[in-house]
């Protein structure tokens, strides 16, 4: 984070480290929105510097991850910043993305906090089938294929 603020304040080579090093950095933590802010505003950082190429992967890269994250105004931004250099990016409509239930949004939350099938259903008083059924459906509804990845779209 002290590279990423640091890069906001600096020009030319010196920021282009500083961002370099703040992806690199945040990409070995698990807070991934962070990650995908720093790409957006590295991305816009090398879009003013007319370094378009580089800007559209940084924007690209960007652009998912915060529309995977539900980061709706960062992802619109990250679109935008697209469209300034010549990159058409569909918007996704909020309506696509099915909300979860309330029963689908805690067991979410505690599989996402590392729990087992069986534990949850233990808690909510579920059979451990049930909530694989449940987790099932979250995972399509949040585009994820793992709990990991369920851990990081939840937050």
């Amino acid at each position: 984070m002290l590279a990423w603020s640091t890069a906001l304040l600096s020009d030319g080579p010196a920021a282009d480290r500083l961002y370099r090093k703040a992806i690199e950095h945040l990409g070995r933590t698990r807070v991934g929105v962070y990650l995908a802010r720093a790409h957006l505003v590295y991305g816009e950082w090398l879009r003013r510097e007319n370094r378009r190429d580089e800007a559209r992967d940084q924007l690209r890269t960007a652009h998912e991850m915060l529309d995977r994250f539900g980061a709706n105004a960062f992802a619109e931004r990250a679109r935008r910043e697209l469209l300034a250099i010549g990159v058409a990016v569909h918007q996704r409509a909020a309506e696509t993305r099915e909300p979860l239930t309330a029963q689908e949004a805690q067991i979410a939350r505690l599989a996402g906090d590392g729990r087992t099938n069986s534990e949850i259903g233990a808690e909510l008083f579920l059979s451990p089938r049930t909530v694989e059924w449940h987790l099932r459906k979250v995972f399509a509804k949040l585009d994820v294929a793992s709990r990991r990845e369920l851990r990081a779209a939840l937050t």
